[in-house]
């Protein structure tokens, strides 16, 4: 697939669910996305298939407008075989919302917990080693005490 396949595929399936608008932001925006990759080096090919198949593109960019419709329910025929997923995290990243009390005291609670793990953890290995090192280190000290008086 080529830089016009994938646009007018692009095209095609935000026509069936976005406006205009949007259907020519997002056109132009992998159009001019695929030109400056282009002038860095890279095969139009290959930038084309590290985008990957439009109408997952379209379906992210679509359930990202907050449509009413349960994902699932949409059904997206692609004249494209499935390639690489799209790496477009303006798009199709996801934020993680800590906007209630509850979450805020969960995320508290499970950050105190690792932090106590970790320190049982840590003192655990110290009280294991200690009766080891701490004879050795004695010697080690008493050894050099003596051999400086030499």
């Amino acid at each position: 697939m080529n830089k016009v396949e994938f646009i007018e595929g692009l095209k095609r399936a935000l026509e069936m669910k976005t406006a205009p608008q949007t259907v020519r932001e997002n056109t132009d925006y992998y159009n001019q996305y695929i030109e400056d990759e282009m002038r860095k080096g890279r095969s139009e090919q290959e930038v084309v298939e590290e985008l990957g198949d439009p109408w997952v593109i379209a379906k992210t960019i679509i359930d990202m407008q907050g449509t009413q419709e349960n994902v699932e329910s949409v059904h997206y025929d692609s004249p494209y075989p499935r390639r690489k997923r799209h790496r477009n995290t303006e798009n199709s990243a996801r934020t993680f919302m800590i906007d209630t009390w509850w979450k805020r005291l969960l995320l508290m609670v499970c950050i105190i917990g690792v932090l106590f793990i970790v320190f049982a953890i840590i003192t655990g290995i110290i009280s294991l080693i200690a009766p080891i090192v701490i004879p050795i280190l004695c010697v080690a000290i008493i050894i050099r005490i003596f051999s400086n008086r030499r």
